[in-house]
């Protein structure tokens, strides 16, 4: 099987909508009117009630209540509208997955992102916004697998659950290829910038065969998974800051000082929560 396979099946693919695409499209473009955007933020009414939704919760902590898009814009300023609306839109980008927990999978998408974005706002070699988009998409591919090949998917998932295998030789066996490939390629039919499908892809072994200077990006994501599954399996912060791993932190371009402020990471909770349903 090849990736394209999967990207031949247009109506098995992720429905992420045009707005969104737009926004991480204009990644590149220092001279982007993003108020263009917002204004057709509102014309999508499933996103438009989310973000508003979002925007008025605890999390933001606003003191009065946000009745508009353009009162959010105002009030929050437009990365942070950014952010919500790329957020909700790839949270709603499918409705039922066969042998995926939707919402479980988002919200460990979500945290990884704001993981990411913690990271990087500790660095001068990668955006927050950026980091923050890489970490919703990071297991892009997975999706896109469990969507087009649910058997695959499923058998796949069955052998890294008893332990028979690691996920990444499992898809390889299987598939010939491992969903990070998969979510590049589906980053490069939508036309992202470059450089999230190569984090995407190379997030999980960003020192490659060593050959090439890692991405600073892939390494942030790598750092932001490395946290997430610290918190997921309940590590002890002393662990975590041992099994850090440096190298990676110095390629993203982190001081060394940062294993002093993991603590501060471990208890980063999934902020966006509320985009899913």
């Amino acid at each position: 099987m090849k990736v394209q396979d999967l990207l031949n099946q247009t109506d098995k693919l992720p429905n992420v909508p045009d707005v969104v695409r737009e926004l991480i499209q204009l990644f590149n473009d220092p001279n982007a009117n993003y108020s263009d955007i917002a204004s057709r933020v509102v014309y999508d009414q499933t996103i438009s009630l989310k973000v508003l939704r979002m925007v008025n919760s605890a999390y933001f902590g606003l003191s009065r209540k946000i009745s508009s898009i353009d009162e959010a814009v105002v009030l929050l300023g437009m990365e942070k509208l950014k952010t919500l609306v790329i957020a909700s839109g790839f949270a709603n980008s499918v409705s039922k997955v066969d042998g995926l927990k939707l919402n479980d999978f988002w919200m460990d998408s979500f945290r990884v992102a704001e993981l990411a974005q913690w990271f990087a706002k500790r660095t001068p070699l990668v955006s927050e916004d950026e980091a923050f988009t890489a970490g919703i998409v990071h297991n892009i591919g997975r999706l896109l697998l469990h969507l087009a090949q649910p058997s695959l998917a499923i058998e796949i998932q069955t052998l890294v659950a008893n332990r028979k295998m690691g996920r990444v030789k499992a898809e390889r066996d299987l598939l010939g290829f491992t969903s990070q490939e998969a979510g590049k390629a589906l980053m490069d039919l939508w036309k992202f910038p470059p450089q999230l499908g190569l984090a995407v892809q190379e997030h999980k072994h960003p020192f490659g065969d060593g050959s090439d200077e890692p991405q600073a990006l892939a390494c942030v994501l790598n750092l932001a998974c490395y946290i997430n599954a610290c918190i997921a399996h309940e590590r002890d912060s002393d662990l975590v800051r041992e099994g850090f791993p440096g190298a990676v932190g110095k390629a993203a371009g982190l001081p060394e000082s940062i294993i002093y402020e993991l603590d501060d990471a471990l208890i980063i909770e999934g902020a966006f929560d509320q985009l899913l349903g």
